[in-house]
């Protein structure tokens, strides 16, 4: 299920003030402005596709909290207004949501765990939006969580491995009570922190309750060398000390770090091996004994936490490593990989790449789309392109917009209603294929620029042979150039001009068949269609075509001279009539 993020803007100023929102009708206006009243209760709710507002990546992860209400619709999966949850310690006792039986003891493995049950119970998608995974990783990830472990996603760049880390927030509950003002996020029936021990020990029942939504309790952090013990654990703020009156063993001086301020949540860490190996270390006790210990002085603090991190295997031996006694408490290591078919990655494609243009219709043929799919294949198999490194499936995504955006272009500059993406506006995008790719020593002679062209080529013959290969005749197109015929497919050209060229070759438009057109489409199609057709044949190499895409006759290869026979003289006759042969 896709949700629509309202902008920060909706955050601060209200519907009727935003100049953005007086356009709307009035349900859109109503919903617009219940999402702002909702956001003001400190709940980050979205609206759904059917207009209901909804929390986290789905409804259906808080199923947990009893069965959906009847209120003019349906209940936004268990949400409620802040002004109708418990507001105090005493209140929460008394809920049967927030229950000192049900809260107390469930950790947050505990709660994922629960939550991944309903949702496999429902047979619905575990991770939405995540395509090609299904029968791979998805289980793997499945099994980590039912075992409650801290795992890592293993793989190389463009794999989806921080979207799937960020889409475990939907394993959590939409609202977890804690106690106001403490920043590690303290259970109200069980703190850990001096402040809240303290605070329950005066007046528990007065104690004020706040709530976290799912999205607030997943923390991510990107490794790099310069981050410190600080960073992640916390540090002794002398400033805090000198303020307060505190020694500086005092747990009121503590500065929180990262780790524990994602208590009764998920923290996750990119890019593993480029953390420090002695930060690395800092990681043992939580990992293990599930506490963490503040400077040198004895602040142990028992987080309930679940771990989650992401590496490429590449990075083992290229910018650090992930030290054994580390590797050795990570639970599960789940490796992930690229789309393994072509219907894959062109799903992933259209899912991730902006093609929504404001103003002129679009439409993408099928064949450009996989083309352009066919691209990142073949470069992961070419051997001039790095195979350590991976070609990202970001490459497809930026080209495809690259590509549309170059049919804009000649669409705006020609005054046609369609855009309808070519094969020569592929290699228009070459800037947002060449930065994408790591090179061999053997690419690196050759040059970017060409080991590209080469590869589209080719990408271009793969997909053409899936439309005509052994069931369309191609002679009487060839034949054409061959008797000296040549046009030249500008990619600035309008279609109406290209279409009125194109008409002029023997039975191209005839052959548009195969790609399952009529004939009657709008000309910007056929003008696509018959292009693909002539940069098969020039894959193929059945015709020429320059730099300028001036396609003409092939280059005939020329007939292999026969050797003459040479005559024997009479010696050698002589010498082959008296050889004897070997038994």
């Amino acid at each position: 299920m896709r949700t629509l993020n309202w902008g920060a803007a909706a955050r601060v100023r209200s519907p009727e003030n935003d100049p953005a929102t007086r356009h709307l009708p009035s349900p859109a206006y109503e919903t617009h402005r219940s999402s702002f009243l909702l956001r003001q209760s400190n709940l980050r709710l979205r609206p759904s596709s059917a207009g209901a507002i909804v929390a986290g990546v789905e409804y259906e992860h808080s199923a947990s909290f009893g069965p959906l209400c009847e209120e003019g619709g349906r209940d936004p999966g268990g949400i409620q207004p802040l002004s109708k949850l418990p507001q105090t310690l005493g209140e929460l006792r008394s809920s049967s949501q927030f229950s000192e039986q049900r809260v107390r003891y469930r950790r947050v493995k505990d709660e994922m765990r629960d939550n991944l049950i309903a949702r496999l119970r429902r047979s619905g998608p575990i991770f939405p939006g995540i395509v090609g995974y299904d029968d791979t990783v998805v289980p793997q990830i499945v099994n980590a969580v039912l075992s409650r472990h801290n795992f890592i996603l293993l793989g190389l760049r463009g794999q989806a491995k921080s979207r799937i880390l960020r889409a475990l927030a939907g394993l959590l509950d939409p609202q977890l009570p804690y106690l106001s003002g403490c920043e590690i996020h303290d259970n109200p029936y069980a703190p850990i922190c001096r402040r809240c021990r303290e605070l329950l020990a005066n007046n528990p029942d007065d104690a004020q309750i706040s709530y976290l939504a799912a999205d607030d309790r997943y923390v991510e952090k990107l490794a790099t060398p310069d981050v410190t013990i600080a960073d992640l654990i916390g540090d002794i703020d002398p400033i805090k000390a000198a303020k307060g009156g505190h020694e500086l063993g005092s747990e009121y001086t503590v500065h929180y770090g990262l780790l524990p301020r994602a208590n009764r949540g998920i923290f996750a860490i990119n890019e593993l091996p480029d953390l420090a190996g002695k930060i690395q270390v800092g990681l043992f006790n939580i990992m293990q004994e599930g506490d963490v210990q503040i400077k040198g002085y004895p602040v142990r603090m028992p987080l309930d936490v679940a771990l989650v991190f992401s590496a490429n295997p590449e990075d083992y031996t290229a910018r650090g490593k992930i030290i054994t006694p580390l590797k050795d408490r990570i639970g599960s290591e789940i490796r992930t990989h690229y789309p393994v078919t072509i219907e894959e990655g062109i799903a992933i494609t259209a899912q991730e790449a902006w093609t929504a243009r404001n103003g002129l219709q679009l439409q993408v043929p099928e064949f450009v789309s996989q083309v352009i799919e066919q691209i990142a294949f073949i470069a992961r198999e070419d051997k001039r392109v790095d195979k350590r490194s991976g070609v990202s499936q970001r490459l497809p995504i930026s080209a495809t917009e690259n590509v549309i955006s170059n049919a804009e272009r000649r669409a705006i500059r020609s005054g046609e209603k369609l855009v309808v993406p070519r094969i020569g506006d592929i290699y228009a995008a070459l800037p947002a294929m060449t930065g994408k790719l790591e090179l061999e020593y053997e690419g690196e002679l050759k040059g970017a620029d060409n080991v590209v062209r080469e590869i589209i080529r080719a990408a271009i013959a793969r997909t053409y042979d899936k439309y005509f290969h052994g069931n369309s005749n191609m002679s009487q197109v060839v034949q054409w150039f061959d008797l000296g015929g040549e046009i030249q497919m500008r990619d600035s050209a309008s279609a109406q001009e290209m279409l009125h060229k194109l008409r002029g070759i023997q039975g191209l438009l005839d052959k548009l068949s195969g790609l399952g057109l009529s004939g009657k489409e709008p000309s910007e199609v056929l003008v696509s269609g018959a292009e693909f057709i002539l940069e098969g044949l020039y894959a193929h190499k059945k015709i020429g075509r320059s730099e300028e895409r001036m396609f003409t006759a092939g280059e005939k290869q020329p007939p292999r001279e026969k050797r003459p026979i040479r005559d024997e003289d009479d010696e050698e006759r002589e010498f082959r009539r008296q050889r004897r042969p070997f038994n």
